[in-house]
């Protein structure tokens, strides 16, 4: 059997035990904090997508960007603010987990080096987070500590230059950073730069260093905003905010290499005023693409073709409310959660796995502002 063939199997595999092994989880909603916000918010969810409300888990400000430790025990979030105590710089928060009530611990905080952080990874190992600043247009490593709390920064870079677009690509700004595969590099969508900058990881250490080469183009005006990854390794998938897009790459873990492969819309039709993209998620068995469309305020799903990388519009589906800045799909792969943040619900919908489209499954829950989920299996 070929080696491809094997990796192909393998992944559907996994996949499909994970699918038996079902069980309900605790689901985590980061949200902008205001009025109505305080924080994170928890709820469990049950096998069939119920969504059951926990209360408020954290009182933190604006974590719009959460991230699990591998060993389900801690979570951590981003704080998309300006000033962390006399420093210009946004934050990161480390909190451990009470699996029995969804309550969060508080453990410590650390800077994240530029105002607005807007998106957190972890290592598998959870050895290291990598944090991507909008604001501050750059990217910083933290190492974790074995009782999950922050660790001091351990590489800062200011990333610099800006595109095609005055008004939004004036200079730099990170949006998305996301550790490979493989484990060896840490990838960054920087909207005002139109480039995956892509970065050697060293998480036993927690450092970042640019790679030869440094980064991948995109089309000028693009924005490049998040990032996936395929199952397999082989591919990557970007969200282009502002160009309403998504390119395929083809993903080479033993250079730090992206080629593209394609390129096409995330709309029905032209874009039209006020519709940006936002999310990109890679279905757990591979078989299927999802981004979400603010504006058009729709999911669009693609079918992957494992061999090749490239995509296949499936369908667009409503996401019943406003600004779908944010969309998750429970590691099972049978639930996609849309997170309608203007709207302040959160709309469940059953993926069909044969052909990836989704069905509204009726439940709807109440969430102020959301833009972010993390799930956490409970036994």
């Amino acid at each position: 059997m070929k080696f491809h063939s094997l990796l192909r199997r393998i992944v559907a595999l996994a996949w499909l035990a994970a699918t038996v092994a079902q069980a309900d989880h605790l689901v985590y909603f980061g949200t902008y904090t205001g009025a109505k916000s305080k924080g994170i918010y928890a709820f469990r969810m049950s096998d069939e997508g119920k969504l059951t409300s926990l209360g408020l888990a954290a009182e933190t400000p604006n974590p719009t960007y959460l991230a699990l430790h591998p060993n389900k025990k801690f979570l951590y979030s981003v704080n998309e603010v300006s000033k962390f105590g006399e420093r210009k710089a946004g934050f990161v928060s480390a909190f451990s987990i009470d699996a029995k009530t969804g309550m969060l611990t508080a453990l410590n905080q650390q800077t994240a080096g530029g105002t607005g952080p807007c998106h957190i990874a972890l290592d598998e190992k959870g050895r290291c987070a990598v944090v991507a600043n909008y604001g501050g247009g750059s990217v910083e490593s933290l190492p974790l500590k074995a009782d999950g709390s922050l660790g001091e920064p351990g590489t800062f870079i200011q990333h610099v230059g800006s595109s095609a677009d005055k008004g939004r690509q004036e200079g730099p700004h990170g949006h998305c950073i996301l550790v490979d595969p493989s484990q060896r590099f840490a990838l960054a969508c920087d909207l005002g730069l139109d480039q995956v900058l892509i970065y050697k990881l060293d998480a036993a250490k927690g450092t970042l260093t640019p790679n030869n080469p440094p980064f991948a183009t995109l089309a000028p005006g693009s924005g490049p905003r998040h990032l996936a990854f395929h199952p397999n390794g082989k591919f990557a998938y970007v969200i282009n905010e502002m160009l309403c897009t998504m390119t395929a790459f083809a993903w080479n873990s033993r250079t730090g290499v992206l080629k593209e492969l394609q390129t096409i819309s995330t709309l029905p039709g032209e874009r039209q005023r006020g519709d940006s993209t936002a999310e990109v998620y890679v279905h757990p068995s591979g078989q299927f693409v999802y981004g979400s469309n603010r504006g058009h305020n729709s999911i669009v799903g693609y079918a992957c073709d494992a061999k090749t990388g490239r995509l296949t519009l499936i369908e667009h589906t409503e996401t019943q409310g406003k600004t779908p800045r944010h969309f998750a799909i429970d590691p099972p792969g049978k639930f996609l959660l849309a997170e309608n943040q203007d709207s302040g619900t959160v709309v469940v919908f059953k993926i069909d796995p044969k052909t990836g489209k989704l069905t509204p499954t009726g439940e709807k829950v109440e969430v102020p502002a959301p833009v972010a989920a993390v799930f956490v299996p409970v036994k």
